[in-house]
């Protein structure tokens, strides 16, 4: 009997590629075969996002090319368009099943039950006890691990807490032995993901037995020589002894996600964000005193309903002068059932287009600044699989730097998927800082 062909697409956070990495290990190899998502399959898998209407827009492309590949394939929605919005997903043309949240773990029981009854849609409404563990493998260098699930906040922005429900955690003892795990099957970098991580805790009787800061320091306990990253973080939630723990650190790098969103306090207040831009700056300086060379990545949301010109030159010469290393810019999205949607100050998609564009560009010079500081040093890199096609192997330093070292001169096989001691010599027009290995 001939085996299924199955392929799989990760649309969003790394959350979602955590997740569809342990969905498709669902699919045993005895009775299915893995194939990549551009080739011909019998049924593909489409992990959704809805943070912005372009994801929605995008996943009905993804499904179009689906089914130019082939017209009788069997396309399964999941993720947070099909958890959001299951009966409009279920609508589009070629989507046969979609998924909700607590569904899609269970894919392959609906797989066999739908396989000949076509649109169906299942999505309950997740509650506070749903709670799946999740991490990626085989696949990459370095592995996402699912720590928490779902937000209590109310950013007025933000689909999220819908899509993914309210905050839960993950316990601790299972963390630990996903990281011994993830270590035992060669994976040398560990991501831990979720979608507020800052609010990792477990309670009982509405009293916390754990949190964040008490996670932080048993995974650094571990004797497996791994390195671990941190996914974005609230900033917050980001305390300032959690900061100084990790400076010292024998497993964490010095890379930072924080998200900003806007430099002006005004619109934070209409975002509903538990901040203001003072403590951000507290923040990024508490790093800085600490880590000088540590990675500080940032979120930003331009033209937000009633975001003035003001407004964006408040954040545009508030991140000129902080020190982070990189910017992601995201034009604002109206989402259905989010406070902002009723908002009717809204800015034009010209405007909203030109202040993403001097973002961007704010973004790529802060990004060279901080690398060209780092010529001369001596880093770790972690380089990754490669093909012996190219020329170049590529890696990330522990403080994120995308690095690539030329293959000829050196036997590439012996650094893939290792971490090694490196002297940055000089960066190249697309921002790589190109290295050589310290004997």
């Amino acid at each position: 009997m001939l085996k299924k062909k199955v392929a799989f697409h990760t649309m969003g956070c790394k959350l979602n590629y955590a997740e569809t990495s342990t969905i498709a290990r669902k699919f045993s190899n005895l009775d299915y075969q893995h194939v990549p998502f551009n080739s011909y399959a019998d049924i593909y898998v489409i992990n959704s996002c809805s943070v912005t209407k372009n994801a929605e827009i995008e996943f009905k492309h993804i499904v179009r090319n689906v089914m130019n590949k082939n017209s009788k394939a069997f396309i399964v929605a999941i993720g947070c368009y099909a958890q959001l919005n299951p009966k409009e997903v279920s609508s589009i043309i070629g989507v046969n099943l979609v998924l909700g949240y607590e569904e899609k773990f269970k894919i392959i029981d609906y797989i066999n039950r739908e396989w000949f009854l076509r649109k169906k849609y299942y999505a309950n409404i997740i509650s506070k006890k749903t709670y799946f563990t999740s991490f990626s493998v085989g696949d990459r260098t370095r592995s996402f691990l699912k720590i928490q699930d779902g937000c209590n906040y109310k950013c007025s922005y933000c689909i999220i807490p819908i899509s993914r429900g309210p905050s839960r955690s993950e316990k601790i003892e299972n963390i630990l032995k996903n990281i011994r795990f993830l270590f035992n099957k060669g994976v040398k970098e560990i991501v831990l993901t979720g979608i507020n991580i800052g609010d990792y805790r477990k309670n009982e009787k509405n009293r916390p037995l754990y949190t964040f800061f008490d996670l932080i320091q048993a995974i650094d306990q571990i004797q497996e020589k791994v390195r671990i990253r941190l996914s974005s973080i609230e900033p917050n939630l980001l305390k300032n002894e959690c900061i100084e723990f990790l400076s010292k650190s024998k497993h964490f790098v010095p890379h930072f996600h924080i998200p900003l969103q806007s430099g002006s306090n005004e619109i934070l207040l209409k975002m509903n964000r538990r901040y203001r831009r003072e403590l951000y700056q507290e923040k990024v300086n508490k790093i800085r005193s600490l880590m000088p060379d540590a990675y500080i990545g940032s979120d930003i949301i331009v033209g937000f309903p009633g975001e003035t010109h003001q407004n964006f030159l408040e954040t545009f010469h508030f991140l000129k002068k902080l020190e982070i290393s990189s910017l992601h810019i995201f034009t604002y999205s109206s989402r259905p059932h989010t406070q902002s949607s009723t908002i009717q100050e809204n800015v034009s998609k010209k405007i909203q287009g030109k202040r993403n564009q001097v973002l961007r560009i704010l973004s790529n010079k802060k990004y060279r600044f901080f690398c060209k500081k780092q010529i001369y040093t001596k880093k770790t890199v972690l380089f990754e699989k490669n093909s012996r096609h190219k020329e170049y192997l590529y890696g990330y330093t522990e403080n994120y730097i995308r690095t690539k070292m030329r293959l000829h001169s050196y036997n590439f096989s012996i650094y893939e998927n290792t971490l090694q001691d490196v002297l940055i010599k000089k960066i190249d027009k697309d921002g790589i800082m190109i290295v050589e290995p310290i004997n």
